[in-house]
């Protein structure tokens, strides 16, 4: 395992080694905008797969999945209205996930045997990371600390866990914020999961149905 400070040495080299090691199947680490994320190619099961142990996740829990840009979801969902393609143009990147359809035929299982037939994305703020996916492609994630306990913001409750990481990007300390929104879309309806760093309000000045608390379809 190698630890890598973000805040010195030259940013490509980073992007570089943390690429490499995706496409050799490995985990890294590195930071989001409110916690630290394992991330892993979305296309390996097996390092999926490892991500899930290693967080000690229970059976059919399927990975996140973070992409570049709003025009990525097209190889990846389907079922995309008008409604839900306005407010990732709106609020993406940022802390607003969707879980959507995925494409039929997508050759990976993010810890659900492809059963759950929803897949929830992001597009994030994070420097790092984004430059990581402009040349990665989709990437399955999951926050650094064990399931079910709070985000991690500093990484010196790691050492459990860093030998089995081929590199630890280092960004500091993280803020503590808010928890992502959460919507649900499909063709059929949309409906708020989760309210947080995205407001109702904010989301109901794109999509006006969205001030109501009823799903819309």
């Amino acid at each position: 395992m190698k630890r890598i400070n973000l805040f010195e040495g030259d940013i490509n080299n980073h992007i570089a080694l943390g690429l490499k090691a995706i496409r050799d199947g490995y985990i890294i680490c590195a930071p989001a905008e409110h916690g630290y994320l394992l991330l892993a190619d979305a296309f390996s099961e097996f390092a999926v797969r490892a991500m899930h142990v290693k967080r000690g996740d229970p059976l059919g829990v399927a990975a996140q999945v973070l992409i570049h840009s709003g025009e990525a979801i097209n190889g990846i969902a389907r079922d995309l209205t008008e409604e839900t393609r306005s407010l990732m143009d709106a609020f993406w990147p940022g802390l607003i996930s969707f879980n959507v359809r995925p494409q039929r035929g997508l050759r990976w299982d993010l810890g659900d045997d492809n059963t759950l037939d929803r897949l929830s994305v992001r597009v994030p703020e994070s420097p790092f990371i984004a430059a990581l996916l402009k040349e990665s492609g989709p990437l399955a994630v999951a926050s650094a600390a064990p399931a079910g306990e709070k985000p991690l913001l500093k990484l010196d409750s790691t050492s459990e866990f860093e030998s089995e990481l081929a590199l630890i990007f280092d960004g500091g300390e993280l803020a503590q914020g808010p928890a992502t929104t959460v919507i649900e879309s499909d063709s059929r309806a949309m409906t708020i999961i989760r309210e947080g760093a995205i407001s109702r309000a904010q989301l109901a000045a794109v999509v006006p149905a969205l001030s109501s608390e009823k799903p819309i379809g």
